[in-house]
């Protein structure tokens, strides 16, 4: 008898701190070899985990989105206990669904949303260093958001990504982008249809290095065109950064 092999999608959070991405690396602690691991023990099974995307070592996520594919009887309504009860305490699975055996995690998605928390206070708050980047020098919102966008749309970022990026189409749409200053806080929101390896955080410090009045927000349109990832700003820490949601 053949077994019925469906597909699963879930949606997951995690606190990235401790690991060294989403992506399976050899010898390195990863979210997905996490949750491939804990898969092999509940069901036996050598199952490959599919992501939305790849977050770098030190990123969080609220709203990762993976596929699998399983033989398993586990009830669909137990999966989610079941995985939880196998994953560190950093690792949540927020929710399992059974999809068509067309779906990608990857492939289908439409708009990925990252947000940078930046703690604008004068002294870090030490319950929320493992989440926000501090920068205590107060910040120009508005300046900040004149120059996002420049950056709203479709073009080319080679500026604002990392030099290792191996990826020749560097052309992007930027559905929206958004500086908010949240009572202490500072949240950067960024909603695109795929983002290049660093491009949130460049972004990120370009904005920042703006707020902080090192540069007009015009530059931000010249910086576009120049192609030149040496003519943005720094690259943020990883630790602001988060997933926030992937939509299909």
């Amino acid at each position: 008898m053949v077994a019925y092999v469906k597909r699963l999608r879930c949606v997951l959070a995690y606190d990235g701190t401790d690991f060294s991405g989403f992506q399976v690396q050899p010898d390195q602690v990863t979210i997905q070899g996490e949750i491939e691991a804990a898969l092999n023990r509940v069901t036996g099974e050598d199952i490959q985990v599919f992501g939305s995307g790849r977050t770098d070592a030190g990123v969080h996520a609220r709203g990762q989105v993976i596929h699998f594919d399983t033989s398993s009887n586990i009830p669909m309504d137990k999966w989610r206990f079941v995985l939880n009860n196998q994953l560190p305490d950093s690792i949540v699975i927020r929710t399992v669904e059974e999809v068509d055996a067309s779906f990608h995690a990857r492939f289908d998605v439409q708009v990925k949303e990252y947000r940078y928390c930046i703690d604008n206070n004068p002294v870090a708050d030490v319950f929320r260093h493992r989440y926000a980047d501090h920068v205590r020098f107060p910040l120009d919102v508005d300046a900040m958001q004149q120059a996002a966008h420049y950056l709203v749309g479709e073009h080319d970022f080679t500026s604002f990504c990392s030099a290792k990026t191996f990826v020749e189409d560097k052309v992007r749409t930027v559905y929206g982008l958004t500086v908010e200053k949240i009572g202490d806080e500072v949240w950067v929101t960024c909603r695109g249809n795929g983002f290049l390896y660093n491009m949130v955080r460049i972004i990120v410090g370009t904005l920042v290095e703006v707020g902080q009045g090192k540069r007009n927000p015009a530059e931000l349109k010249e910086i576009l065109a120049a192609c030149d990832r040496e003519k943005a700003g720094k690259t943020a820490p990883a630790k602001g950064l988060t997933m926030w949601e992937v939509v299909y």
